[in-house]
């Protein structure tokens, strides 16, 4: 009997020292979130087979989202771009500036003044994901942060990531913040496969030494679920845990995305049950998809030491987020799958455990001043960021091998937004779309939708102009008092619209 009682207490004893460790290990972000209760950020996912260019799977799979560390691998596209070019080599020095090094965790702690080579530096950014090497690298390539954040989004556009837009190379917090949707960075990831074959294997580096430091990456499923082989984890407090995975088999091959995890560990068993999902179903047979590459001639710098554009000035206006919300939450062609009760079970490599808890993450930068962001600008970023997403139609069946986004027509020079109406009191935005009759319908659906709340409501349409885009904001006016107005969100909100108000 005694000698169970003290097995009994040696158990217990033990069990109270892996809590402690538990405790003791947690990293601050992880801990503030298990305080934080009801933590649930915007999320999305797709899963694409890379032989047909089939939407496997797909959540919100356009619904704007920030990519935050993910933001690396088009930073890591434009590296690569400079050594097949020649104009950098692998050993090539990279000089450390002290706004580079300055840069938030987390990050490698590179000193000004000093320099770190091209190879060191790809490693550091797909393992560390090293804020200050991305810097480095911005300021090398294209002479300053801002200059590297328009080629990256230039780029991207080029690819056909018609929703993406970038401000920084890192993916850090930014007023306003880089944005993306899962089907653009699913394109990201097939791109920068196609195009760089010989780089694109440093994705699979999950350590490397630096400095006689042994540097340890973020991707859990590297060498955990069978075929992972890169890409790339992300995470802040707005955009959550998020991740982007390539799947290669000896005959099935797959890009997977899933944004806005709560933790690192749900995120990575989320991204592991679609790979088992939704694998099997790829195609197994010789590739079809045409490879994804620029659809734009390769730009002058790339070919020769050619000047870069000028960069614009800094109080450029900064894009609207209230804007881009998208119409429905799921585009037409992508299939959304429910998980069945009894889910294939995962194939994890032979002698792995299940993943730990990953929980990385970066430090919060104060917002930068953007005078031009109107407070109606911020309460619709905060919608949109709050907002749940709306049900996903039903979907349609694929009839193309290709994942190209729909085709928006080149914006137009606009001189100036047309002269807004004279309104009075207060007014909400729904929604905005870049096709006016898209706009017409989502202030049809609210009225349909809500009875007698906007009965008295007057619907309209504002155009404006975003970055040279012409956009549509979907609003009803006839709100007398701020209160009439947020009242009228709150039970809209309900209805799964991201709405907020803002004085006419």
């Amino acid at each position: 009997m005694n000698s169970v009682c003290v097995g009994r207490r040696r158990a217990w004893a033990f069990i109270g020292i892996v809590a402690s460790l538990a405790i003791a290990t947690a990293t601050p972000a992880e801990a503030a979130r298990k305080k934080s209760k009801g933590y649930a950020p915007p999320t999305a996912s797709i899963v694409v087979d890379a032989k047909t260019g089939k939407i496997l799977q797909g959540e919100n799979i356009d619904a704007p989202r920030i990519p935050a560390s993910i933001t690396k691998v088009m930073s890591l596209y434009l590296l690569f771009e400079q050594l097949e070019s020649g104009r950098m080599r692998l050993d090539t020095p990279l000089t450390v500036s002290a706004y580079a090094a300055s840069q938030a965790p987390t990050k490698l702690g590179l000193k000004p003044g000093s320099t770190i080579e091209v190879e060191d530096a790809i490693k550091a950014m797909v393992t560390l994901s090293a804020n200050d090497v991305s810097v480095v690298v911005a300021e090398n390539v294209a002479g300053s942060e801002d200059a590297f954040a328009q080629m990256m989004t230039r780029r991207a556009r080029e690819l056909g990531m018609s929703s993406t837009a970038f401000y920084n190379p890192h993916g850090l917090p930014h007023n306003p913040p880089n944005i993306t949707t899962a089907r653009d960075l699913s394109v990201l990831a097939r791109a920068i496969q196609d195009r760089f074959p010989k780089y694109f294997s440093y994705f699979q580096t999950r350590s490397f030494q630096y400095a006689g430091r042994t540097i340890r990456g973020h991707n859990r499923l590297l060498g955990k679920v069978e075929g992972v082989d890169g890409i790339k984890t992300g995470y802040t407090r707005l955009s959550g845990f998020n991740l982007l995975t390539s799947v290669n088999t000896d005959t099935r091959s797959v890009v997977a995305v899933v944004l806005g995890g709560r933790s690192g560990a749900s995120r990575d068993q989320k991204m592991a049950s679609l790979i088992g999902d939704h694998l099997p179903r790829a195609y197994a047979g010789a590739r079809i998809a045409p490879p994804v590459v620029d659809k734009a001639s390769p730009q002058p710098a790339m070919a020769a030491a050619a000047p870069l554009p000028p960069v614009a000035p800094t109080g450029r206006k900064p894009l609207d987020l209230s804007t881009l919300r998208p119409v429905v939450a799921s585009a037409a062609g992508a299939s959304t799958t429910t998980t069945p009760t009894s889910p294939p079970p995962v194939r994890w490599q032979k002698g792995q455990e299940p993943l730990p808890l990953n929980a990385h993450a970066y430090a919060a930068l104060p917002p930068e001043t953007a005078p031009s962001v109107t407070a109606a600008d911020k309460a619709g970023l905060q919608a949109k960021i709050e907002a749940k997403p709306e049900k996903a139609p039903e979907p349609a069946p694929v009839q193309t091998a290709s994942i190209e986004p729909p085709k928006v027509e080149a914006p137009k020079a606009e001189a100036a937004p047309e002269p807004k109406k004279a309104i009075t009191g207060w007014v909400i935005q729904i929604g905005a779309t870049d096709d006016a009759e898209k706009a017409e319908a989502i202030l049809d659906k609210a009225r349909a939708q809500s009875g007698k709340l906007l009965s008295k409501a007057s619907p309209f349409t504002e155009k404006v102009v975003v970055d040279g885009t012409t956009l549509y904001r979907a609003r009803f006016s006839g709100f007398p008092e701020s209160t009439d107005a947020t009242n009228a969100c709150k039970a809209l909100k309900k209805s799964g619209f991201a709405c907020f108000a803002a004085r006419g």
